[in-house]
This record gives C-alpha cells, sequence and structure tokens, in this order.
C-alpha cells in the first residue's frame, strides 16, 4: 500500500458487497476498484467481483471483505469513498472523490 493512501467503503457499501457476493454464492469477496477509459471525462469508474489478486494490486480489507485497486487507478481514487446509496430513483453504488473537478450524470469525474 503507498503511504498516505486513503480509501473508504461505508457500512452501507459493505453490507450491500455481502448481500451480492452471498447471492453470487462468492464466499470470500474479492472486489476491483479501478478507472478506465472512458465517459465523458475521459475516465470512468469500473467495479466488480475478482477471483484472484494480482502482484501489482493494492490490497484493503475491510470487515472480511477484500478490496483491490491497481497502480494505474490509486492516484484516481487517493481519498475516494465507496458508498451505497438509495434514493427514489432506486439504490447503487457512488464514489466520492475529492480529487475529481466535478461530476456529471455519467458517472464520470468530469
Amino acid at each position: 500500500m503507498q503511504e498516505g493512501f486513503t480509501f473508504k467503503v461505508t457500512e452501507k457499501a459493505l453490507e450491500e458487497i455481502k448481500k451480492v457476493a452471498k447471492e453470487n454464492n462468492i464466499e470470500n469477496p474479492i472486489l476491483r476498484v479501478r478507472v478506465v477509459p472512458g465517459g465523458c471525462s475521459g475516465f470512468q469508474y469500473a467495479m466488480g467481483f475478482e477471483e484472484k489478486v494480482e502482484d501489482e494490486d493494492h490490497v484493503f480489507e475491510y470487515d472480511g471483505v477484500k478490496v483491490v485497486i491497481d497502480p494505474f487507478s490509486m492516484p484516481y481514487v487517493n481519498g475516494a469513498e465507496l458508498d451505497y446509496v438509495v434514493d427514489f430513483m432506486g439504490g447503487g453504488f457512488t464514489i466520492r472523490n475529492p480529487n475529481a473537478m466535478g461530476s456529471c450524470g455519467c458517472g464520470g469525474a468530469c
């Protein structure tokens, strides 16, 4: 892990990650969080379950859930927080990132 790096996962997000993992029969969830090219800003967030951790990954553990972030994505998500929010449109994961210049409806960091 890089010194001074922070990435938070809220209790609500942890609950939802565990729920989705259980529904998909994933016993030891490894959630990959990454930044990929695309979206209206040039980058967007992507998340999904992995079967293994790669050697170059940075691994963070939150109450039995491993969160892995690749070296390319690290500077883009430093200081960010993964949350799960429910509103009148339904529920979903969101990343609050103080480093993003702005945000837009496509889920990127504009």
